[in-house]
């Protein structure tokens, strides 16, 4: 099969044959019909951001296919049916505290390098070979519908944050990093679980603007200035109540100053969500105030990615017509110009945005 493979951080994919993935008991081989090319996924393949990865390795993580084989103990899929492939990758001795990797982009720990060894490989090939476990039923599709349905990706990431923080219908959000590929995509999901109202702090007024023109006056915009504390009080008071959950997914170039000045607008009792980059490329803390935290019972979830069920649920909300995928666009590269994908998604990483690549 046709595959883009990464031989060593710095160097182009190299587009070549790579053997056919072999099925094993609890497995699944699908055809990959399509598959988003993260917007930094150059910095992953350079070295930058210095995953996890035991290289040469077929990146892409996730994406649209069809079943083409499956293991005996699978009951309800068939061949041919149209499917999401879930990346997160759980070890299966341990449900308590599963070790995890991403696959065919990085992994977490010694255990997580321990699953890389085996679904190692990715979505940037013809074929890819799954967990049983992570492969979702979508439904009927068509093959020019797969592109879209790649934002199921993006989406993934937020809603497992406010199924952590257990977002209940007729709650105030406030998105901090409202302006970027995941904050914009978590300010849909919010709404799409029926969050009343969603506070989108930025510093680009177009993209507010947008927002709000996609969403409607749910969504209310307030544009920082800099200052932790002004920006604080502009936040609660964009609300029209208290703030009963913050959502941060700010990336690593960030100050901490502007995610604190967000997390300290959510009201006693309420609970935050960590899912962002700050501090991953060094620098100060976040120094959260301890009295604070403690003397206002507030809750704070750290949150990687999303549990095991969460991409079904997700699948359902775009079926009800509560998420649209159209607010998506996308462009699509074939998998001979994969290296060209990749370049574009750097540079077209915003909002509602979408690089696909069609093996």
């Amino acid at each position: 099969m046709k595959a883009a493979i990464l031989k060593s951080f710095g160097s182009p994919l190299a587009i070549e044959n790579a053997p056919e993935p072999v099925l094993g008991t609890g497995e699944v081989i699908v055809d990959v019909v399509a598959t988003r090319v993260l917007s930094y996924m150059n910095e992953v393949f350079s070295g930058m951001r210095n995953y996890a990865l035991d290289l040469p390795i077929i990146p892409g993580p996730g994406g649209i296919g069809r079943v083409r084989a499956v293991g005996p103990d699978a009951t309800k899929l068939v061949v041919g049916d149209w499917v999401f492939c879930d990346p997160t990758v759980r070890s299966r001795d341990d449900i308590v505290a599963p070790d995890i990797a991403l696959q065919g982009l990085t992994a977490a720990g010694p255990g997580g390098m321990l699953l890389q060894k085996h679904f190692r490989h990715g979505s940037f090939a013809e074929q890819m070979r799954v967990p049983t476990e992570n492969v979702k039923r979508l439904g009927q599709i068509t093959s020019d519908e797969a592109t879209q349905w790649c934002a199921l990706g993006t989406l993934l990431v937020p809603y497992g944050g406010f199924l952590a923080a257990n977002l209940q219908a007729g709650e105030t959000v406030l998105v901090s990093g409202a302006t970027g590929n995941f904050g914009s995509a978590a300010v849909s999901v919010a709404l799409a679980m029926g969050a009343a109202c969603v506070v989108a702090p930025g510093r680009n007024e177009k993209i507010l603007a947008d927002l709000v023109h996609r969403f409607g006056d749910r969504v209310k915009p307030v544009k920082l200035s800099g200052s932790e504390d002004d920006d604080r009080e502009n936040m609660k008071r964009a609300a029209p109540g208290p703030i009963d959950c913050v959502f941060d997914i700010m990336p690593p170039s960030v100050g901490t100053n502007v995610v604190r000045a967000a997390i300290m607008t959510v009201r006693p009792h309420g609970r935050v969500v960590l899912m962002g980059g700050v501090g991953m490329a060094g620098g100060a803390g976040l120094e959260l105030p301890y009295p604070w935290i403690m003397r206002n019972c507030i809750s704070i979830h750290g949150v990687w990615m999303y549990p095991p069920d969460a991409a079904g649920r997700l699948i359902a909300l775009v079926r009800a017509g509560l998420l649209r995928l159209e607010e998506y666009e996308a462009t699509a590269f074939d998998l001979d110009h994969a290296n060209e994908a990749v370049d574009h998604a750097a540079a077209n990483g915003g909002p509602f945005k979408l690089t696909v690549i069609r093996p």
